[in-house]
């Protein structure tokens, strides 16, 4: 691995990068937004319209292993190294990725995951997103000019990734501790998945932290203090191995940026998340909730 990056970086300094044209083979910035279809929002539109200058368009879904039934599986070594090198990313670039979601932060903290488990630790999230970014004032562009291709080499980190095996076996063992990400209703098996064809419930074992509540009100990522209360509020012990789920991968990865700032790096993915769970799972490991009556 080569050098560690910032995990956090601000509008201000962005913008100064920005201003003094250092945005280039050293320094890529990625819009990496994605959205469910519930929220009828087209990610490569609104690039298209207005994103921070110099900045490339991240396609999670792109970026998959397309023949997996699961939604943006993740692609192997060699596809992602050539995904991101036609991004003008080599293995020297800093990498600052960023969403133009509502909470200020959605799918970005997943690219940020991505980089970090292929071997490259020199990616940063862009605190606040495009929405902190716009609310101060900086300038924002429809011009987009694809970088020259650069060389990238990629090194998958297998350790970091959670199979359909290993959460079934972790039932039982309990070796790490399931972080479920997802709003509790859905969590809790009150309020419908996305996904049609699929139920609301939990992995057995499993505890509820919702992504959004690893952001304060402004779209920012809690301060390293209080995401440690929560952590501990939600009888999770940072000392110990974890894992984060979601509904297909995606937000799971909130967990893994916020333990990492907590300085607990050994965070994984359970790369199916519900969508595989439910689809694979047998009826008694899809646990509910009775919701109370009113």
């Amino acid at each position: 691995m080569g050098l560690q990056a910032q995990t956090l970086v601000s509008a201000k300094w962005l913008a100064n990068m920005v201003n003094r044209n250092l945005v280039g083979p050293g320094l890529r910035i990625l819009d990496t937004s994605w959205y469910l279809p519930m929220m009828n929002r087209d990610a490569k539109k609104e690039f298209a319209e207005t994103h921070i200058p110099g900045a490339s368009f991240f396609d999670i879904d792109e970026c998959s292993d397309r023949t997996s039934k699961f939604d943006h599986t993740l692609p192997n070594e060699q596809f992602f190294a050539d995904y991101v090198g036609n991004l003008g990313i080599g293995n020297d670039s800093h990498v600052v990725v960023y969403d133009a979601s509502d909470f200020g932060a959605f799918s970005c903290t997943r690219v940020w995951w991505m980089f970090r488990l292929f071997g490259h630790p020199q990616v940063s999230v862009l605190n606040g997103g495009f929405r902190d970014w716009v609310k101060r004032g900086h300038p924002t562009t429809g011009t987009y000019s694809r970088p020259e291709a650069a060389r990238f080499t990629a090194t998958m980190e297998r350790s970091w990734v959670k199979s359909f095996e290993d959460m079934t076996k972790n039932i039982n063992t309990q070796q790490f501790q399931v972080v479920d990400v997802r709003p509790r209703e859905r969590f809790l098996g009150w309020e419908p998945e996305p996904r049609e064809g699929v139920k609301s419930g939990h992995i057995p074992g499993s505890k509820c932290m919702p992504f959004f509540e690893f952001l304060d009100k402004d779209g920012m990522m809690l301060s390293p203090g209080k995401l440690k209360e929560f952590f501990e509020q939600s009888q999770i012990d940072l000392h110990k191995p974890l894992c984060g789920s979601c509904g297909s991968g995606v937000t799971a990865c909130h967990m893994v940026l916020a333990a990492h700032l907590c300085g607990a790096p050994w965070a994984t993915v359970y790369g199916g998340s519900w969508y595989e769970w439910f689809t694979k799972a047998p009826p008694e490991h899809v646990a509910t909730e009775v919701k109370p009556e009113i």
